[in-house]
């Protein structure tokens, strides 16, 4: 199951897992159309896939594309929780409004979808939660105060449930990527993107499908005994 699944890096990471031999649900509550195009596009290579809208900070809905999963698939052993926004502002022009927004979907709607869909890993003995983390809940980021507590609590939260899960045969990782060319970042300022470029060694952006790949990693058997780590894909911006 792949949260924020229509576009950028949710939509590489269905079809790479698709490609790996995954059966997978994609989820997402904007662009939907574009959710239904890269299942069919699985499904054109001889994949298996189901679109299923979510808005992640209902608890409803999440139950729902758990049951809806099952009910397909019979058991989910895998949940990246990729879903995520920004709404910016510093700190003295941050409205609650923007506060409460990105809480609720990167940070709330995490706990929702791994709280819900853990218990089924938890009777298979076996389960792969990974988490989109970012290198600004590391270092920190101008203002994005919200979205740099989401990213840092998630930091937090990936080593607590490493530790509750991992005796369960859960193991629990997250992937804090740098900039990346997706449309969250298509709207930053050109000089804001230069100077990013500049700071990171590899002096460019990175690819969504390069973050897919980390995701994929932390799923494999050959990550089965990495739990409680935050891989960091960002071309050695932060060292």
């Amino acid at each position: 199951m792949i949260t924020g699944g229509s576009g950028g890096i949710g939509r590489e990471t269905a079809l790479l897992f698709a490609a790996e031999g995954a059966r997978v649900t994609v989820t997402g509550c904007s662009k939907l159309d574009a959710g239904a195009r890269t299942v069919e596009e699985i499904g054109q290579t001889g994949g298996e896939a189901l679109f299923l809208p979510l808005d992640v900070t209902d608890e409803e809905q999440v139950l729902r594309v758990r049951e809806e999963t099952l009910a397909r698939y019979g058991r989910i052993d895998i949940l990246v929780n990729n879903a995520g926004i920004v709404s910016d502002g510093f700190l003295t022009k941050l409205t609650r409004q923007a506060w409460d927004k990105v809480i609720d979907v990167n940070l709330t709607g995490m706990f929702n979808c791994t709280r819900t869909m853990v218990p089924a890993m938890i009777d298979n003995r076996f389960g792969r939660v990974i988490n989109a983390a970012s290198v600004v809940g590391i270092y920190g980021n101008l203002g994005q105060s919200n979205y740099v507590a989401t990213k840092a609590a998630i930091i937090g939260l990936t080593k607590v449930w490493a530790r509750e899960l991992g005796p369960k045969g859960v193991t629990v990782n997250a992937v804090a990527p740098g900039f990346v060319a997706t449309g969250m970042t298509a709207g930053l300022p050109e000089k804001v993107l230069n100077r990013v470029k500049e700071r990171t060694p590899l002096g460019r952006l990175g690819e969504p499908r390069e973050i897919a790949y980390a995701y994929l990693f932390l799923a494999s058997d050959e990550a089965s005994f990495v739990n409680g780590v935050i891989l960091g894909v960002d071309g050695g911006l932060v060292v």
